[in-house]
């Protein structure tokens, strides 16, 4: 069957779900791609098991895998990430948090923020989410409205404490599972949210115009058709029959595009901001991999030395609870990869 065009007539949008774990990201998920769906069939429905769908999750009953959803509202097209909530994998939202232009921030109001809510909200500082939205849910089964704006008021204080402007950032009060069943009240909680996530968060400026640069994020083969590099253009566009280099961790590679795809639908070309599939000409599946970029020819270079300035998280920002010293061997997060490597302090340090 022929795969349909991807429709780009609304804005497209990045966004996600952060917060503590079982305070109902992945059931928002599923609640928000249910609504959404009720006033725009072309919006598919998913599952709460289809988005929380690797067997370590289910096995575990926490969500770990990130996974990517779409759906339209009035104004835009969303690509949503589910993001982890347990902070055994934090490392996989490092990827997922740093693709997103907002967040909706889920916090149950039977809970108020707990200590993930507060690494959630740091790290969407770190990576430079520029916006974020509040779902205060399980609303249903708190029956004090003062407990509420209390629950509300520790919400917005510990934005602000992150320096993200906790006075005008927009809280809805819901409950993603009544919406998920079909209630009114809970359906009407999921319109809001996304009415406040069209009016708040800002269209994000796209890197159009620079040259195409893509981490590469997942790597696999396609009987008959070979093998599809997939990740988010981080600036620049991609075209059909073009040449690119893969770069990083061995020698630079060229290849030419013979297919690029969004949510399984063909694209002429891939922009800044679109989470892509590109299909490489006579690229073997073990000559790429996660970590690697796709790039424009001859624009980036690959180095292992740099001279950086840091800062270094104190104790109470989830930071070292002990110095570091000459030669301390830390992780270096490095857009969709990690890699030990040395610290040399410069002289006087």
């Amino acid at each position: 069957m022929a795969k349909e065009k991807f429709d780009r007539s609304k804005p497209h949008v990045n966004i996600g779900t952060i917060g503590h774990i079982d305070h109902g990201k992945t059931t928002l998920t599923a609640a928000i791609t249910q609504v959404m769906a009720k006033h725009d069939p072309t919006n598919a429905v998913r599952s709460f098991d289809s988005i929380d769908n690797a067997p370590e999750e289910r096995e575990r009953g926490i969500t770990i895998a990130t996974a990517h959803v779409e759906y339209t509202t009035a104004n835009r097209h969303y690509a949503h990430v589910d993001c982890p909530g347990h902070a055994d994998y934090i490392k996989n939202m490092i990827t997922g948090a740093a693709q997103m232009d907002g967040a909706i921030l889920v916090v149950a109001a039977t809970d108020g923020p707990m200590p993930q809510t507060r690494e959630h909200i740091l790290l969407a500082r770190q990576v430079g989410v520029p916006s974020l939205v509040v779902f205060l849910n399980k609303c249903d089964a708190v029956d004090d409205p003062e407990l509420l704006e209390l629950v509300e008021l520790e919400v917005r204080e510990l934005l602000s404490s992150y320096e993200f402007p906790g006075d005008d950032i927009p809280v809805v009060q819901g409950s993603a599972l009544k919406a998920l069943e079909g209630e009114s009240d809970g359906e009407a909680s999921v319109d809001k949210l996304m009415a406040e996530v069209d009016r708040y968060v800002p269209l994000p400026e796209r890197d159009i115009d620079k040259p195409f640069l893509m981490p590469i994020e997942d790597v696999f083969s396609i009987s008959g058709r070979g093998t599809v590099v997939t990740g988010r253009v981080d600036r620049g566009k991609v075209v059909v029959g073009e040449e690119v280099e893969i770069v990083g961790f061995s020698e630079t590679q060229k290849k030419v595009v013979t297919g690029v795809e969004m949510f399984r639908k063909l694209l002429d070309e891939g922009v800044a901001g679109d989470n892509i599939g590109v299909l490489l000409r006579g690229m073997e599946k073990d000559d790429v991999e996660r970590g690697q970029v796709l790039a424009k020819p001859k624009t980036i270079t690959p180095h292992t030395k740099f001279k950086g300035e840091v800062y270094v998280l104190t104790k109470d920002e989830g930071g070292r609870h002990t110095p570091f010293f000459n030669g301390y061997r830390p992780q270096f997060y490095l857009r969709t990869t990690d890699v030990t490597g040395v610290s040399n302090l410069p002289e006087g340090v």
